[in-house]
């Protein structure tokens, strides 16, 4: 097919959008050659290739457009918007869903996830450092405990500010968690609900005693 060339502009906010599109933009494997200039305010975007392959690129720097918009600057009713693919690249790391989602809670932050878009109250640069915590937690624990308990460790661990291991005993005290000395892992003798609602409860007396 004929090859062809498209320009387009994009406006953005600030730098920081401005570098995020860029970025996200040179992410892109597609067939088109496309090439980036920044101006002040606006990106300028050359695109060449096919007509269908500009056609691509094209749907998908505005997708790009969007989803940064959208993770960067809240809307009306205070929510940024993510992907967590989006949050984990972002902190070099991965987490399960229920764990980001249960620490976001604990935090008493909004949270509104339909298994795609997650929509909270934390903006794009907590929530990427929140990301990274919680994997540097997880690295920790990950070979000597089970999925399940996991969502409940790392989240508390997190939240309180503690050392995971500490976060294990103290489970272990309460008789949410035993340790499982032919498997070498620690395992929820409670279900998560009530094991959290225990650690919970035993940091919260600890706290009004001090």
């Amino acid at each position: 097919m004929k090859a062809g060339k498209k320009v387009i502009m994009i406006h953005v906010k600030d730098d920081l959008e401005k570098e995020e599109i860029m970025r996200e933009i040179e992410r892109l494997n597609l067939p088109a050659f496309i090439y980036v200039h920044g101006k002040l305010n606006s990106l300028k975007i050359n695109i060449q290739g096919t007509k269908d392959e500009i056609r691509e690129a094209m749907q998908k720097i505005r997708e790009i457009q969007k989803r940064v918009h959208a993770r960067l600057y809240a809307n009306k009713r205070g929510f940024y918007e993510y992907t967590l693919d989006d949050i984990f690249r972002g902190a070099q790391t991965t987490v399960s869903a229920p764990i980001l989602l249960k620490t976001l809670e604990l935090m008493g932050e909004d949270v509104r996830f339909d298994g795609v878009k997650l929509k909270t109250s934390l903006p794009w640069g907590e929530i990427v450092e929140l990301s990274r915590r919680m994997g540097d937690v997880l690295s920790q624990i990950s070979l000597q405990t089970t999925r399940q308990i996991r969502e409940v460790v790392i989240p508390v661990a997190v939240v309180y500010n503690l050392d995971p291991e500490e976060v294990l005993e103290r489970l272990m005290e309460i008789g949410a968690v035993e340790f499982k000395e032919d498997k070498f892992k620690y395992e929820l003798v409670k279900n998560k609900e009530q094991a959290l609602e225990m650690i919970i409860k035993n940091l919260e007396d600890e706290g009004n005693e001090n």
